[in-house]
């Protein structure tokens, strides 16, 4: 189960007597009103800062910070909004991370380069490996990760691009702990650490205007990545990857958005580079990694209501979604496929660009999910 807070939230719609007094100029309210407007032009960057409080089971208490900052290139708003967020953390258990993500398009969209950054020393769960791994007794991997994932792509025609990928992922100062008094898991491959290098290409479809928050358009992406000891990587494997996003409005306000997603491997991948199930972006609920194979297909649907139509800031959102895992693609059973369901608050962040603040709440058999991140899902 993973829970987690936002205090910029509440502070932002607790009336401000209630937070600061009579203190009408205090440096905390100049922080937060400064979060919450939106004074931009159109066309011009925007940058936001927010501090972040978290709780979970694996990590205790969770301070850090988000951050936000959009922009279009040469400031022209007939170009795409580009996004990149950044999001750092410390915890009471001294784990601690940096987060980065990048949506970036050129003018005219001549260039799109689209990727991930991660860095922490973060507690992994492990269940095991299958369609069918036990829910209680985790073991707990205890690690240092980097991961670096870009893609750049070159426009060919109107929405079209195709480029080079390249993937690293390392994991490093590895513990593998046991449950207490007991051995229950067969040491994955990996669970000493190491290191892989993924060369590739992706091919993608993306008519979206706003990455963050789509109102209206088609995201299509197919990739492949190749792993060899020949080009520095510690096992030799390579996979496919499908993510296909949808999003259709129902009327001004309202917004049904759908997405498949797939992952397909073959070679000796290690235990942190299977097709992971769960996570804050598809199969909410589920713990990322809660089951995880070779390959997985997952989809989910969405209804989004942005803003309420009563409300100027604050939306909701309804969510279900259905994933499985196997060693094989011809081994997908329905008796695996693992169901999970939500819903959503949104709080309006930046109404001249039409970003939202999302906190979503997922369900499934083993209990519930929080989370809380700036944009949507997919």
């Amino acid at each position: 189960m993973n829970f987690k807070y936002l205090c910029f939230l509440l502070l932002a719609i607790i009336p401000d007597e209630a937070v600061f007094g009579q203190e009408k100029n205090g440096w905390v309210k100049r922080f937060i009103q400064k979060s919450v407007s939106d004074t931009t032009s159109p066309g011009k960057p925007s940058f936001r800062i927010y501090p972040t409080l978290a709780y979970s089971p694996e990590t205790s208490f969770e301070f850090g910070f988000s951050s936000l900052f959009l922009f279009q290139s040469k400031n022209d708003t007939l170009n795409r909004l580009s996004e990149i967020q950044a999001f750092t953390f410390i915890t009471l258990e001294a784990q601690y991370g940096i987060w980065l993500d990048n949506a970036i398009y050129g003018d005219k969209d001549n260039w799109f380069v689209l990727g991930r950054t991660r860095f922490q020393r973060f507690p992994l769960l492990y269940y095991g490996i299958g369609p069918e791994t036990p829910g209680t007794e985790p073991a707990l991997i205890d690690a240092n990760y980097l991961l670096l994932r870009q893609r750049v792509l070159r426009k060919v025609v109107r929405n079209f691009f195709i480029g080079p990928e390249i993937d690293y992922q390392q994991l490093y100062n590895t513990k593998f702990n046991q449950p207490e008094d007991h051995d229950v898991y067969e040491l994955p491959l990996g669970s000493n650490g190491g290191k892989n290098l993924g060369l590739g290409a992706a091919v993608v479809y993306d008519n979206r205007h706003n990455v963050l928050n789509v109102r209206k358009g088609l995201f299509s992406e197919f990739s492949f990545l190749t792993y060899r000891k020949a080009l520095a990587s510690d096992h030799d494997f390579y996979g496919f990857n499908l993510d296909v996003r949808s999003s259709h409005p129902t009327n001004t306000r309202n917004v049904l958005a759908w997405q498949v997603y797939g992952n397909f491997f073959s070679g000796d991948v290690p235990f942190n580079q299977l097709a992971l199930m769960g996570g804050e972006m598809i199969m909410r609920g589920f713990y990322s990694g809660r089951y995880r194979d070779k390959n997985m297909i997952a989809a989910q649907a969405e209804h989004r209501w942005l803003p309420f139509k009563f409300s100027k800031r604050f939306g909701g959102t309804v969510f279900a979604s259905a994933a499985v895992v196997a060693p094989k693609v011809n081994e997908f059973s329905w008796k695996h496929i693992r169901p999970s369901g939500g819903v959503g608050l949104r709080y309006l962040l930046f109404p001249k660009k039409d970003i939202f603040l999302r906190l979503d709440v997922g369900f499934t058999k083993e209990g519930p999910g929080i989370y809380l991140f700036t944009g949507e899902a997919f």
